[in-house]
């Protein structure tokens, strides 16, 4: 018997974990200290009223033998397929039920694609980046090469003629980097991945909060797109699902590589190795597309913009460089004097009791950075970004 072998090559911690360990020990150190953290991208406000409502209606269903539902569809009930394919409708992307399959959350999708895939092809990721879709990568054995993301391209990496790779993963709007990208740059990349006949694997976790005009929502508002493009998402985000967990996959028709449909493989795949979302789940997901749902929702969404303009707010007056917080719930800031990413964690923990993200954690380009988040309580990230303006001003 012999193990994967692959896995001694992930780094022993995942960054979220290592973060939390030393604020445990701050804390435990210091409990006086009243610690606010901006860190993990977790949202903090409830379920919207009509997503519980739904919760508990799905529920009461359960408990009668006349509505009670034993095992569903893999590729989920077509009520909550046909709310997402006239979500996308609603932004002028049409799609086919039989394009979108119902999944526990973008998570688990982005790395579950991967069976679809030959272990030698090459894989494409921007740096930095969510750390999941290297670790999938590394676990599997496959060869992972970097395009760098920095200041001088806005963190909005493009391809060139020296490009090469069979599988890229392009998240807009970005995490860590708030950097979200146009419609005509998303154009250049599905223009290269036809080129090359590679796919692209779209995280569009945060495409709600996409704002400002010109910037995708979607890959699939670029013509020619669903030949090379699979886009993953989630509710997490949009509706605060990171604790009941639900998201959604698009494969379109239309991806082929060697004689073979993408789509009938994923089918394949989900039918096999997924007994789908739970029907609870499903329908308080389908609330979130109700006209009364997505009122509330929109206005949860505000709250997190208002935070995000708060955090970039005392940035501008601190005279700090950043990204995001326009199009998206991260911050990405330069840190002040020099600093390295972990000395910044360090020095803000100790000097202002806050908590972010060391961009050095998402990889060697993230080295210089820190990730804020607006996923906090208001009033909290409020105090966070006085004490934030407060502490870079003794460096001057």
């Amino acid at each position: 018997m012999r193990l994967n072998k692959h896995y001694s090559e992930l780094n022993e911690s995942y960054l979220f974990s290592t973060i939390a360990h030393k604020v445990a020990e701050y804390q435990a150190a210091h409990p006086e200290k009243d610690v606010i953290r901006l860190g993990i991208g977790d949202v903090t406000l409830p379920l919207a009223k009509p997503v519980i409502e739904a919760l508990h209606k799905a529920v009461d269903e359960m408990g009668h033998k006349e509505t009670f539902r034993g095992y569903g569809p893999e590729q989920g009930y077509d009520f909550l397929r046909e709310a997402i394919r006239k979500y996308y409708a609603g932004r002028g992307v049409e799609l086919e039920l039989g394009e979108i399959f119902v999944s526990d959350g973008a998570k688990s999708d982005l790395g579950n694609l991967l069976d679809l895939f030959d272990v030698n092809n090459t894989v494409l990721v921007p740096d930095p980046v969510y750390p999941v879709y290297v670790d999938d990568n590394v676990m599997a054995g496959r060869t992972i090469r970097y395009m760098a993301a920095n200041a001088e391209n806005n963190f909005l990496p493009m391809p060139d003629d020296a490009t090469d790779a069979d599988i890229v993963y392009l998240c807009s709007p970005n995490n860590p980097t708030g950097a979200a990208y146009t419609t005509a740059q998303l154009a250049q990349w599905v223009k290269w991945a036809k080129e090359h006949h590679a796919v692209i694997l779209y995280d569009a976790a945060y495409e709600c909060f996409v704002s400002e005009e010109g910037c995708a929502r979607s890959i699939y508002e670029v013509e020619g797109a669903k030949e090379v493009a699979v886009e993953v998402c989630s509710f997490s985000k949009i509706a605060g699902f990171t604790g009941t967990r639900c998201g959604y996959t698009v494969v379109p028709f239309a991806i082929e590589q060697e004689g073979q449909s993408l789509n009938k493989m994923w089918l394949r795949r989900q039918t096999t190795k997924f007994n789908g979302v739970p029907y609870i789940v499903q329908r308080g997901a389908e609330a979130v597309f109700t006209e009364e749902g997505m009122k509330e929702i929109q206005q949860n969404l505000d709250y997190y913009r208002k935070n995000a303009a708060v955090i970039a707010s005392a940035l501008d007056e601190a005279g700090v460089w950043y990204c995001g917080g326009k199009n998206s719930p991260y911050v990405w800031m330069r840190c002040p004097a020099g600093m390295k990413s972990w000395d910044f964690f360090d020095w803000l923990l100790e000097t202002a009791n806050v908590v972010g993200t060391p961009g050095s954690g998402f990889g060697p380009c993230g080295e210089g950075y820190f990730r804020l988040t607006a996923f906090g309580d208001a009033a909290k990230t409020k105090e966070a970004a006085e004490r934030l303006k407060k502490a870079i001003a003794t460096l001057k």
